[in-house]
């Protein structure tokens, strides 16, 4: 494992494919974001080991200086930590911290000096929260994106946008995603059951 606490340059390089941020690159390594690889998974924990943990332990707190920081911890707190620590409770840890950074930071407009591609991880840990409210706002931000200059291709900001009308319906109906309670200890009620039995219910 890498022992030092990477750059948010080198995070930005490795998860959008070039920093600065390039739309091409990060339409070539786009595939990557959303799947189960365990060889991607091992490769980020080997790079980024150290650097979610001083995240996480909040010893990058002067990341956000910079809306390339900004957007960096933004990664390591809700993206790098789902990777490295899939189906561990651990998985969800950033999330605290990545909401605040992430709501302090679209106030402050910062996710408007982000390429589209990239506006995405903005808005994701809004989409993460087991919150109603900021379900709202996620499908106001997701919808905003799907419709915003060079938002290219249509095809994957609509995906996006469905993505987060899904989280909303989860969290409207639950009040939570029960794809979660098992890795979280929660138990679940019978009709979380029932839903959980269905294809596609853990996204």
């Amino acid at each position: 494992m890498q022992n030092e606490v990477a750059t948010p340059q080198q995070v930005l390089a490795f998860w959008l494919g070039a920093c600065p941020l390039d739309e091409a690159a990060m339409a070539r390594v786009q595939a990557q974001w959303f799947q189960k690889n365990e060889a991607f998974d091992a490769e980020l924990r080997q790079r980024f080991g150290p650097t979610i943990e001083a995240a996480l332990a909040g010893r990058l707190s002067d990341w956000p200086a910079t809306d390339d920081g900004w957007l960096a911890l933004l990664l390591v707190l809700d993206q790098f930590t789902r990777n490295t620590f899939r189906g561990e409770p651990k998985s969800f840890a950033g999330d605290p911290a990545a909401l605040q950074h992430a709501v302090e930071g679209i106030a402050a407009g910062r996710d408007q000096r982000v390429p589209p591609m990239a506006r995405i991880f903005c808005y994701l840990p809004l989409e993460h929260a087991e919150d109603r409210e900021l379900q709202a706002r996620s499908v106001a931000l997701f919808t905003a994106l799907a419709a915003a200059p060079g938002a290219e291709p249509k095809a994957f900001f609509d995906n996006t946008l469905d993505y987060a009308h899904r989280h909303q319906d989860v969290i409207e109906r639950f009040g939570r995603f029960p794809h979660r309670n098992a890795v979280l200890g929660r138990p679940s009620t019978p009709e979380e059951e029932a839903y959980l039995r269905q294809p596609g219910s853990g996204f």
